[in-house]
């Protein structure tokens, strides 16, 4: 029959199945029916074996005629290596020590062990001479260890950088040029006013460094311009034993001769920094603005070197501001008591005038403003009594309405104008006002 069965199947399976052949085709015969029933209950066998799996086939043996050609080619090379060991046994030569299987040393090939037959001085280690260079002494002579070695008593090698220094490299700054950064500076266009450093406010012009000067070097010379100028470091004045002691500047309160230059050229004064510490209220520095609003000072006479010498310091508050200008206290006081106002008293008298005066000018602006607005409240009263003497006469002007009463804006529906904004207006007097959402 056509019909193949499965060898495995469960036995549900093939009683289905047997069920649906008995179902299907009632005209199988029946011996038919047990046969295919005794082939699916049957146990399969082991497949057969893989061919591809086999061991590979023995090979063929060699041919006689290979094999003559080859015994041939063994018992020439014995008669040529029997006649060579003829030829040195008869001049005399040493020969050549070789191994038992006759493998010749060479330089390539080392004998570790001699034969029966060789002599007995061969050892089982490489000659020296194999691991060590030429003799030392001559010109060409190399170190005596193998190149393999690295030997620390070779001090003449030149020392190498470090592999994370091997790209450094050392510029000398001092011959380096200042490019700016690739700015436009001055000496780039030195008629272009935009480029030239601008003047600090009531100080000496800016100083650039000079062509051809390092930084360093002009540092140094704006440090040496800084002492001179605050005598101080090599520029203070010596001390000297040999001058006079009327010539010899010295303290007015302490006599010490340790004074402060600065200030003896400044204001005239020989005041030591001791005596300036210890006593604040004469020798304490006073603002501008201090001996403006303390002693009632002007400008013109603060201006005035010849009649209040000044220190002039860098603003602390801005840089680019104007110098602050430092006064002595009791300079500022002698002039103000004695010359300008005659004395303290007479000062403070002058004090209280002029804080009376501004609180007087204060409390009239005030009254002022306080009977403007007395004026249009009274104003605004008189014209809504009008409004309400003409009787059914309607509005009049802004904020009236129909009856004399006050106004009460009736506001509309918010829409949005041309602008964009959201407006709403009165519809009583037409007000429009803004309205915002949050």
């Amino acid at each position: 029959l056509p019909l193949h069965v499965p060898s495995r199947l469960p036995t549900h399976i093939l009683q289905t199945t047997n069920l649906s052949l008995h179902a299907t085709t009632p005209k199988i015969p029946q011996s038919a029916l047990q046969t295919i029933h005794t082939i699916a209950m049957v146990r399969p066998s082991t497949p057969p074996p893989n061919p591809a799996a086999a061991p590979p086939p023995a090979a063929t043996p060699p041919t006689p005629a290979a094999t003559r050609r080859m015994e041939e080619s063994r018992l020439r090379a014995k008669a040529l290596r029997d006649r060579r060991d003829a030829e040195l046994a008869a001049s005399g030569a040493r020969a050549a020590p070789k191994t038992a299987s006759g493998f010749v040393a060479t330089s390539d090939v080392h004998i570790t062990k001699a034969g029966a037959s060789q002599s007995t001085d061969l050892s089982r280690k490489r000659p020296h001479s194999s691991i060590s260079t030429t003799q030392h002494g001559g010109a060409d002579s190399q170190p005596s260890h193998p190149t393999t070695n690295r030997d620390a008593r070779d001090t003449n090698a030149v020392p190498r950088p470090a592999r994370n220094f091997a790209k450094f490299v050392d510029y000398n700054m001092s011959a380096m040029t200042d490019t700016k950064g690739g700015f436009l500076t001055a000496e780039d266009d030195p008629h272009n006013a935009a480029l030239v450093p601008k003047q600090k406010p009531g100080g000496p012009p800016q100083e650039e460094k000079p062509k051809g000067m390092s930084s360093q070097e002009w540092e140094r010379l704006q440090l040496l311009r800084k002492l001179r100028r605050q005598k101080a470091g090599p520029f203070e004045p010596g001390l000297s034993v040999l001058a006079d002691d009327a010539a010899r500047k010295k303290c007015k309160d302490c006599g010490s001769y340790e004074i402060d230059f600065v200030w003896d050229e400044v204001f005239g004064v020989q005041v030591c920094h001791a005596c300036k510490d210890t006593h604040p209220e004469k020798y304490s520095l006073l603002t501008k603005t201090e001996c403006k609003e303390d002693y009632l000072l002007t400008d013109e006479e603060l201006k005035d070197a010849d009649l209040l010498p000044h220190l002039s310091r860098p603003n602390p508050h801005k840089s680019h501001w104007h110098d602050m200008m430092l006064f002595l206290r009791f300079q500022v006081e002698e002039y103000a008591f004695t010359t300008k106002w005659g004395s303290a008293e007479k000062l403070d008298e002058e004090f209280a005038r002029r804080e009376a005066d501004k609180k007087r000018r204060k409390e009239a602006k005030f009254r002022d403003k306080l009977n403007d607005l007395k004026r249009k409240t009274r104003t605004e009263a008189i014209r809504r009594q009008q409004a309400t003497v003409a009787a059914g006469a309607g509005p009049r002007k802004f904020g009236d309405s129909v009856g004399g009463g006050k106004h009460v804006h009736d506001w509309g529906r918010a829409v949005e104008n041309e602008e964009g904004m959201t407006v709403k207006k009165c519809n009583g007097c037409g007000m429009e006002v803004e309205e915002l959402e949050f």
